[in-house]
């Protein structure tokens, strides 16, 4: 009998009808598969919220001025923000990652330091990060991500802040998908109607701008953020440690775009936390061929989704763990027909 095999037949004979846990079974099956046992565990649940500026946040995209990036990040600093809740809630441990945000923190501020920049450059005009910039994005959240490995951890979310950052998310999901600037484009942080207009008009030129992006290290210099690229990078890292990957809304979903275009194996790892209100986010989970844990009709990004998904992904192990079985609670099955 395979693994997925005696999992499936583990997970039947629970005191349940068939199929009755619904997604949870799915879930227990996926995370049994990936720890390879039959006994999975949760292990040091971790969110790391990146946070960048964006060059083209200078154009006009968004409906707020780019120093609210660094005033969001002294509120996850200070624990008021909705990610702050929700990880203390839950009892997930929260790093904040100042991936290139235009400010210089004391050194003394609790902050992880990967600043690969102050911002991207405006890719309007120009590619938004060198060669350079973005190895080095790779390469240091593959290691903030390998440190929490070290630790224990085995599940592990990805969130983000940085004002622009949509515009930035969908570009790289157009050129990655191909599909047209309109199925991925949204109001972001709130724009109105005219301003979506206006966003939209400012990408299209941005596009036609700079060659067809030929593959997704391209791309990202074409048009990624910091914070995109080093969640690229930890999600790779994260899933050669065969860490539970938790995938939030539009940004981090499109960081998963790319790094499944670098490993496609990175599916088995990924749990699709939620399906927010941004238009590409729809679009590119049918495009991914994902199905979200929750529909909450949220747009906050900083990983939110993780947080709030993350006790049904617990309930998914415990029930699988824990949940009698027919046998050993001593009742009887259905009886065939």
């Amino acid at each position: 009998m395979t693994l997925a095999q005696h999992l499936q037949q583990k997970i039947d004979l629970k005191t349940k009808p068939l199929g009755a846990l619904g997604r949870l079974e799915a879930l227990a099956l996926q995370i049994g598969l990936l720890q390879n046992c039959s006994n999975p565990e949760l292990s040091h649940p971790s969110i790391l919220t990146f946070a960048a500026d964006h060059g083209i946040a200078a154009s006009g995209v968004s409906a707020y001025p780019a120093e609210v990036t660094v005033q969001m990040v002294q509120n996850f600093l200070q624990g008021g923000a909705a990610i702050n809740v929700f990880c203390r809630q839950h009892g997930i441990e929260l790093h904040v990652v100042d991936a290139g945000v235009n400010f210089e923190f004391s050194p003394d501020t609790p902050l992880i330091d990967a600043k690969a920049g102050m911002g991207t450059r405006n890719f309007l005009h120009e590619e938004a990060m060198t060669a350079e910039q973005l190895k080095f994005c790779f390469e240091r959240s593959a290691a903030l991500v390998e440190q929490q490995a070290k630790k224990g951890c085995n599940v592990i979310g990805f969130g983000e802040m940085g004002i622009g950052n949509t515009s930035s998310a969908s570009l790289l999901m157009s050129c990655l998908t191909g599909l047209p600037l309109t199925d991925c484009v949204g109001k972001g942080a709130g724009v109105s109607d005219e301003q979506l207009v206006k966003k939209l008009h400012i990408l299209e030129r941005a596009k036609v701008s700079h060659p067809a992006p030929a593959e997704v290290s391209q791309a990202l210099r074409c048009f990624g953020g910091f914070e995109i690229a080093q969640i690229c990078g930890g999600m790779l890292k994260a899933q050669q440690r065969q860490m539970i990957i938790l995938v939030d809304g539009f940004i981090a979903s499109v960081a998963f775009l790319c790094a499944r275009s670098i490993n496609p194996e990175i599916t088995m790892n990924a749990v699709f936390c939620h399906q927010s209100d941004e238009l590409g986010h729809k679009n590119l989970l049918r495009h991914l061929d994902a199905s979200p844990l929750l529909h909450l009709s949220m747009r906050v990004g900083e990983g939110t989704g993780c947080a709030i998904a993350y006790p049904i992904i617990e309930s998914a192990v415990r029930f699988l763990n824990e949940m009698a079985s027919f046998e050993s609670a001593g009742v009887s099955q259905k009886t065939s027909e």
